[in-house]
């Protein structure tokens, strides 16, 4: 079958060129056991292959382009074959919109991530709460990662309220984790300083529909379109992070971090910052 896939040639007598030529196309993709992520699927160079939450699997649709692209290279469907031991059938393409064959695995369009520089990483688990390291069978990699609201504590609104002994009410995630802005940012215009490196301290939170949200302002209330491609929530325009140092709900360890960073207040200002 042509389509979706390589015509392969017998390999005959004297056509040895052709036939490397032809192995050379041919990419197995590899699985390996990450302690942290369970089975992880990886290109035949053994990087990790993410997926992406904004994308769609039926039908299979990128939408990572541009900037987003660069951060996130698609992962080319040519020669690429199903790992040892996984499922053949769930491998397969989409045309993205620059025309190019991107691979897909049971509808998901597949990507690398920029900032991996070798085999066995996977910094791009949970950038931006959208990016996930992909399993064998095209979930999510993460132990609970497709679980009831990824995680989220029963009753949580997207955004709700907590209020802290130290710095008094304070907005929290739908995981009860702490939610921050950074001094460096602007609202006005929407900016983020935080990009690269700095998002894997300072996950953005993902947009949260506008009727899920208990206790916390309205105003300036919009999804900030970053330029890597990212969608993040903002509050007053803000744009909004958790911290990866805090290990679970009640954590305030970004408070303060750098003088930049500070937890939110319900009406978006920065909780406990001097003044």
């Amino acid at each position: 079958m042509r389509s979706g896939g390589e015509h392969r040639f017998p390999q005959r007598p004297g056509r040895g060129k052709r036939g490397s030529r032809t192995a050379a196309r041919r990419r197995r993709l590899a699985v390996w056991d990450s302690k942290k992520l369970g089975k992880v699927l990886t290109d035949s160079e053994g990087f990790t292959l993410y997926r992406f939450d904004k994308d769609t699997s039926e039908p299979p649709t990128s939408n990572c382009d541009g900037d987003c692209a660069k951060v996130w290279p698609a992962v080319p469907a040519q020669g690429a074959e199903a790992a040892a031991g996984t499922d053949a059938s769930l491998i397969g393409e989409v045309t993205r919109s620059d025309g190019t064959k991107q691979l897909t695995v049971a509808g998901w369009p597949m990507y690398r991530y920029a900032e991996d520089t070798g085999p066995g990483d996977a910094g791009g688990q949970g950038v931006g709460g959208t990016w996930f390291a992909a399993a064998p069978d095209g979930k999510k990699a993460a132990v609970n990662a497709d679980g009831p609201a990824d995680g989220g504590q029963a009753g949580l609104a997207g955004l709700s309220v907590r209020e802290d002994p130290e710095l008094g009410d304070i907005v929290v995630d739908k995981r009860g984790m702490t939610v921050y802005r950074f001094k460096k940012d602007s609202a006005w215009p929407m900016k983020s300083a935080c990009t690269g490196d700095c998002l894997q301290k300072w996950p953005v939170v993902a947009p949260v529909p506008k009727n899920d949200v208990e206790g916390v302002t309205t105003k300036g209330f919009v999804t900030f379109d970053r330029p890597d491609g990212i969608k993040q929530q903002s509050l007053d325009c803000w744009p909004l992070y958790t911290f990866s140092g805090d290990a679970k709900p009640g954590d305030t360890n970004g408070q303060g971090v750098g003088g930049t960073w500070y937890a939110v207040s319900p009406e978006a200002k920065l909780a406990g910052a001097p003044e």
